[in-house]
């Protein structure tokens, strides 16, 4: 027996949402089918291929019904893309205008996709479209086009074998059903005020990289770091930054968060606690990896995952940054 064809939608929600709203719009959307899931922070993504017998509706008029829930229940205007899969789902969403809708039908992937950029391939960063321009492939069609083993040499193995995939329109990921997450907070309050620059970015480091290990525990990726800063007068300040990817990527994490920290210019501030928050949380499996040329974060990746396994092994203390060889303490 033939495999039933999946219809995917993704709805491109236009509007700033809170987090309330945004669960609202989620259980709205569990009225038109079960499988739901939360694409933080403005868009969902819908399995409709069961919804269809029992609704008696076409894949198009679902997604209509769906827009019309969302506008007439809470204002909100949106654009959809649907498709066989959620990849080409995201992408149809992103070449529609607001109020419409495009259908990649079964057999017209090839077609719509070959004659648009390289980079509207999800994942496909600068880097890795300078390399492929650079030997004239521009467009996704060429890309796909071209033999595995030339891409193989352009942009190594990995890379390239998913690359080809995108290209070719395959993704096989399904729309797995979940509550939008909502954060992990890591935060280290002192027992005394602290003045010392040094300690407050080993502080910082600290717990960037606690947040890290916190994430990839529960195969999760943040979108979002915040960073609050306590002072001894009890007064705050926080500053927030949208990672440039989802990630769980210490190195990242750490590198935002003592962004965060430099900008704030403390220099003697009297500190009494910093708390680093990560928010618009997906499953790790859910997201696209950026494409990197660079073998070095490939190593730094694999080395972080052996780290975690000892730290499972024999504690979260067998394996830290060399900055917090010694105890914090102010």
């Amino acid at each position: 027996m033939a495999a039933r064809q999946r219809h995917i939608a993704h709805l491109h929600l236009h509007t700033a949402m809170g987090e309330a709203q945004y669960d609202d719009v989620i259980e709205l959307m569990s009225g038109v089918t079960p499988h739901v899931q939360a694409v933080p922070p403005d868009a969902v993504q819908l399995d409709l291929t069961s919804a269809l017998r029992y609704f008696d509706l076409s894949p198009y008029d679902m997604v209509q019904a769906a827009m019309m829930r969302l506008k007439g229940l809470y204002g909100i205007d949106s654009s959809a893309g649907l498709a066989n899969n959620r990849m080409l789902a995201a992408m149809a969403a992103d070449a529609s205008a607001p109020g419409g809708t495009t259908w990649i039908r079964d057999g017209q992937a090839p077609d719509w996709l070959h004659p648009r950029p390289v980079t509207a391939l999800p994942g496909v960063g600068r880097a890795a479209a300078d390399t492929l321009s650079r030997y004239g492939l521009h467009t996704i069609g060429q890309v796909a086009d071209i033999p595995a083993a030339t891409l193989q040499r352009l942009l190594g193995a990995g890379s390239a074998r998913l690359l080809a995939e995108r290209a070719r329109g395959h993704d096989p990921r399904p729309v797995s059903p979940s509550e939008p997450a909502a954060h992990l907070v890591a935060d280290l309050v002192l027992e005394r005020d602290c003045l010392d620059p040094e300690w407050h970015h080993r502080a910082v480091l600290g717990l960037a990289d606690q947040i890290g290990q916190r994430l990839r525990g529960e195969s999760r990726l943040a979108g979002r770091l915040t960073l609050t800063v306590r002072y001894a007068d009890r007064s705050s300040t926080t500053r927030t930054r949208t990672l440039p990817e989802p990630t769980s990527h210490s190195p990242v994490l750490v590198t935002t968060a003592l962004g965060l920290l430099t900008s704030l210019g403390l220099q003697r501030a009297r500190v009494r606690a910093f708390a680093i928050r990560v928010d618009d949380l997906l499953p790790a499996d859910s997201a696209y990896w950026q494409l990197t040329l660079d073998p070095g974060d490939a190593r730094l990746r694999a080395t972080e995952a052996a780290a975690d396994r000892a730290r499972r092994r024999f504690g979260p203390r067998a394996v830290r940054p060399a900055a917090l060889a010694d105890p914090l303490a102010p």
